[in-house]
Protein backbone atom coordinates (compact mmCIF):
# COMPACT_ATOMS: atom_id res chain seq x y z
CA UNK A 1 0.00 0.00 0.00
CA UNK A 2 1.51 3.44 -1.44
CA UNK A 3 0.53 6.49 0.71
CA UNK A 4 0.80 8.14 -2.82
CA UNK A 5 1.70 6.98 -6.23
CA UNK A 6 2.80 9.65 -8.92
CA UNK A 7 2.03 8.68 -12.51
CA UNK A 8 4.83 9.41 -15.09
CA UNK A 9 8.16 10.35 -14.88
CA UNK A 10 8.43 13.64 -16.47
CA UNK A 11 8.89 17.53 -15.37
CA UNK A 12 5.74 17.37 -12.94
CA UNK A 13 5.53 13.66 -11.85
CA UNK A 14 9.20 14.47 -11.13
CA UNK A 15 9.24 17.80 -9.83
CA UNK A 16 6.21 16.23 -7.33
CA UNK A 17 7.91 13.25 -6.51
CA UNK A 18 11.51 15.15 -5.18
CA UNK A 19 9.16 17.69 -3.20
CA UNK A 20 7.14 14.55 -1.99
CA UNK A 21 10.45 12.91 -1.03
CA UNK A 22 12.52 15.59 0.17
CA UNK A 23 9.83 15.88 3.68
CA UNK A 24 11.02 12.54 4.93
CA UNK A 25 12.30 14.20 7.87
CA UNK A 26 8.98 15.76 8.90
CA UNK A 27 6.90 13.99 11.89
CA UNK A 28 3.90 13.52 9.54
CA UNK A 29 5.65 12.14 6.36
CA UNK A 30 8.51 10.32 7.92
CA UNK A 31 6.55 6.73 7.67
CA UNK A 32 4.60 7.46 4.18
CA UNK A 33 5.38 5.08 1.33
CA UNK A 34 5.94 6.99 -1.71
CA UNK A 35 6.09 5.93 -5.04
CA UNK A 36 6.58 6.85 -9.11
CA UNK A 37 5.81 4.84 -12.14
CA UNK A 38 8.07 6.53 -14.52
CA UNK A 39 7.64 4.37 -17.57
CA UNK A 40 4.54 5.87 -19.53
CA UNK A 41 4.55 7.87 -22.57
CA UNK A 42 7.74 9.69 -24.26
CA UNK A 43 7.93 12.91 -22.32
CA UNK A 44 6.70 16.43 -25.07
CA UNK A 45 10.35 17.70 -23.66
CA UNK A 46 12.48 14.99 -25.04
CA UNK A 47 13.62 16.88 -28.19
CA UNK A 48 13.58 20.61 -26.44
CA UNK A 49 16.45 23.10 -25.49
CA UNK A 50 16.07 24.94 -22.43
CA UNK A 51 18.04 28.18 -22.19
CA UNK A 52 15.03 29.70 -20.61
CA UNK A 53 14.67 28.21 -17.29
CA UNK A 54 16.17 29.44 -14.22
CA UNK A 55 19.15 27.33 -12.15
CA UNK A 56 19.21 25.02 -15.59
CA UNK A 57 22.62 25.51 -17.86
CA UNK A 58 22.27 26.88 -21.41
CA UNK A 59 22.00 23.99 -23.77
CA UNK A 60 21.02 21.49 -21.07
CA UNK A 61 18.04 19.20 -23.21
CA UNK A 62 14.94 17.37 -21.47
CA UNK A 63 16.38 14.36 -21.91
CA UNK A 64 19.49 15.23 -19.89
CA UNK A 65 17.17 16.38 -17.61
CA UNK A 66 14.97 13.62 -16.88
CA UNK A 67 17.68 11.22 -16.73
CA UNK A 68 19.53 12.83 -14.14
CA UNK A 69 16.19 13.54 -12.36
CA UNK A 70 15.81 10.38 -11.91
CA UNK A 71 19.50 9.90 -10.22
CA UNK A 72 18.83 12.48 -8.46
CA UNK A 73 15.98 11.01 -6.87
CA UNK A 74 17.46 7.98 -6.22
CA UNK A 75 20.32 9.83 -4.85
CA UNK A 76 19.09 12.15 -2.33
CA UNK A 77 15.82 10.29 -1.65
CA UNK A 78 16.52 6.76 -1.84
CA UNK A 79 13.21 5.95 0.25
CA UNK A 80 10.82 7.13 -3.02
CA UNK A 81 10.53 4.08 -5.12
CA UNK A 82 10.86 3.86 -8.71
CA UNK A 83 8.64 2.00 -10.51
CA UNK A 84 10.36 1.61 -14.25
CA UNK A 85 9.38 -0.34 -17.65
CA UNK A 86 5.59 -0.35 -16.53
CA UNK A 87 2.65 1.32 -18.09
CA UNK A 88 -0.78 2.11 -16.16
CA UNK A 89 -3.63 0.41 -17.85
CA UNK A 90 -6.46 1.19 -14.97
CA UNK A 91 -7.20 3.28 -12.12
CA UNK A 92 -9.99 1.96 -9.82
CA UNK A 93 -11.18 2.20 -6.52
CA UNK A 94 -11.61 5.61 -4.34
CA UNK A 95 -9.75 7.36 -2.08
CA UNK A 96 -7.74 5.78 0.81
CA UNK A 97 -7.78 2.19 -2.09
CA UNK A 98 -7.06 3.24 -5.10
CA UNK A 99 -6.18 0.07 -7.28
CA UNK A 100 -3.58 1.14 -9.83
CA UNK A 101 -3.39 -1.96 -13.14
CA UNK A 102 -0.12 -1.49 -14.96
CA UNK A 103 1.22 -4.05 -17.65
CA UNK A 104 3.06 -6.45 -15.71
CA UNK A 105 1.44 -5.28 -11.58
CA UNK A 106 -1.27 -4.30 -9.48
CA UNK A 107 -0.74 -1.79 -6.99
CA UNK A 108 -2.67 -0.02 -3.70
CA UNK A 109 -2.50 4.01 -3.30
CA UNK A 110 -3.85 6.17 -0.69
CA UNK A 111 -3.55 9.07 -3.35
CA UNK A 112 -2.57 9.20 -6.83
CA UNK A 113 -1.11 11.79 -8.79
CA UNK A 114 -1.64 11.78 -12.36
CA UNK A 115 1.49 13.57 -14.19
CA UNK A 116 1.28 12.33 -17.97
CA UNK A 117 1.13 15.08 -21.28
CA UNK A 118 -1.74 16.17 -22.70
CA UNK A 119 -2.24 13.92 -26.00
CA UNK A 120 -4.42 11.73 -27.33
CA UNK A 121 -5.13 8.87 -26.74
CA UNK A 122 -5.42 9.07 -23.14
CA UNK A 123 -5.35 5.22 -22.72
CA UNK A 124 -5.82 4.71 -18.66
CA UNK A 125 -9.16 2.93 -18.42
CA UNK A 126 -11.65 4.02 -15.47
CA UNK A 127 -11.21 8.06 -15.68
CA UNK A 128 -12.90 8.53 -19.13
CA UNK A 129 -15.40 10.75 -17.66
CA UNK A 130 -12.95 13.29 -16.98
CA UNK A 131 -11.26 13.84 -20.12
CA UNK A 132 -11.96 17.06 -21.81
CA UNK A 133 -10.73 19.23 -23.98
CA UNK A 134 -7.50 21.44 -22.92
CA UNK A 135 -8.41 24.87 -22.42
CA UNK A 136 -4.38 26.59 -23.04
CA UNK A 137 -3.70 24.72 -26.07
CA UNK A 138 -4.18 25.21 -29.93
CA UNK A 139 -7.57 23.75 -30.69
CA UNK A 140 -5.74 22.37 -33.88
CA UNK A 141 -3.65 20.30 -31.69
CA UNK A 142 -6.60 18.82 -30.23
CA UNK A 143 -5.00 18.56 -26.85
CA UNK A 144 -6.59 16.66 -23.45
CA UNK A 145 -6.88 17.26 -19.85
CA UNK A 146 -8.33 16.01 -16.92
CA UNK A 147 -11.35 18.06 -15.31
CA UNK A 148 -10.11 19.29 -11.99
CA UNK A 149 -10.09 22.00 -8.94
CA UNK A 150 -6.87 23.31 -8.29
CA UNK A 151 -5.55 20.10 -9.77
CA UNK A 152 -8.04 17.59 -7.52
CA UNK A 153 -9.61 15.64 -9.86
CA UNK A 154 -11.99 13.73 -7.25
CA UNK A 155 -10.97 13.31 -3.84
CA UNK A 156 -7.34 11.45 -3.34
CA UNK A 157 -7.01 12.02 -7.73
CA UNK A 158 -4.42 14.64 -8.23
CA UNK A 159 -3.35 15.98 -11.61
CA UNK A 160 -0.43 18.33 -12.76
CA UNK A 161 1.46 19.15 -15.57
CA UNK A 162 -0.03 19.83 -19.19
CA UNK A 163 -2.69 16.92 -17.98
CA UNK A 164 -3.91 19.37 -15.74
CA UNK A 165 -5.20 22.11 -17.93
CA UNK A 166 -1.29 23.79 -17.89
CA UNK A 167 0.41 24.74 -20.88
CA UNK A 168 3.87 22.95 -21.58
CA UNK A 169 6.33 25.28 -19.94
CA UNK A 170 8.87 23.52 -18.51
CA UNK A 171 8.83 26.17 -15.13
CA UNK A 172 5.02 25.64 -15.28
CA UNK A 173 4.71 21.90 -15.14
CA UNK A 174 7.78 21.96 -12.38
CA UNK A 175 5.63 24.59 -10.66
CA UNK A 176 2.00 22.84 -11.03
CA UNK A 177 4.11 19.29 -9.81
CA UNK A 178 5.50 20.97 -6.81
CA UNK A 179 2.15 22.40 -5.66
CA UNK A 180 0.14 18.79 -5.80
CA UNK A 181 3.14 17.58 -3.92
CA UNK A 182 2.64 20.96 -1.09
CA UNK A 183 -1.34 19.84 -1.28
CA UNK A 184 -0.60 16.20 -0.28
CA UNK A 185 1.92 17.54 2.16
CA UNK A 186 -0.66 19.44 3.63
CA UNK A 187 -3.07 16.81 4.02
CA UNK A 188 -0.70 14.97 5.67
CA UNK A 189 -0.07 17.56 7.95
CA UNK A 190 -3.98 17.52 9.30
CA UNK A 191 -4.71 20.49 6.81
CA UNK A 192 -1.55 22.80 8.12
CA UNK A 193 -0.54 24.15 5.14
CA UNK A 194 2.97 23.20 4.21
CA UNK A 195 5.92 23.61 1.98
CA UNK A 196 9.45 22.24 2.27
CA UNK A 197 12.86 23.57 2.02
CA UNK A 198 15.87 22.16 2.44
CA UNK A 199 18.22 24.65 4.90
CA UNK A 200 21.92 24.67 4.45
Amino acid sequence: MFDVLVIGGGVSGMQCALVLGSAKGKPFAADKDIGIILHQRASHLQNALFNNVLGIPVGKTAADILEEGQMHLQEVYPHVKQIANEKVLEIKGEAGNFEIITTKNIYVSKVVVIALNYSKPFTIDGLDEFVASHPRAAAKKDRIYLKNEDHLVKDGLYVCGTIAGWRSQFAIAAGSGAQVATDILTLWNDGIHTKIHDKV
